[in-house]
């Protein structure tokens, strides 16, 4: 999967966090979500700004952060 469409990171939003799609959605929020139970449906559910491929894109992005692949261009 590229990520790098779907996650950004933009100097003036939320500090530099990786976000997704220019959002203030960060990829540590949705892993928190993840982490504390919630499902993809409920994430959606509650944030409807959100889809299936940008979960999926915010795990890719965890993994390869920590395989030091994760790779962004700042906006």
């Amino acid at each position: 999967m590229n990520y790098q469409s779907i996650i950004t990171m933009e100097p003036d939003k939320r500090g530099g966090k990786p976000c997704i799609r220019g959002l203030r959605i960060t990829v540590y929020d949705v892993l928190t979500w993840l982490a504390d139970g919630m499902s993809r449906d409920e994430i959606i559910e509650d944030f409807p700004e959100l889809n299936n491929e940008d979960i999926t894109a915010c795990l890719r992005f965890a993994a390869d952060r920590k395989h030091h692949k994760a790779t962004l261009t700042t906006s």
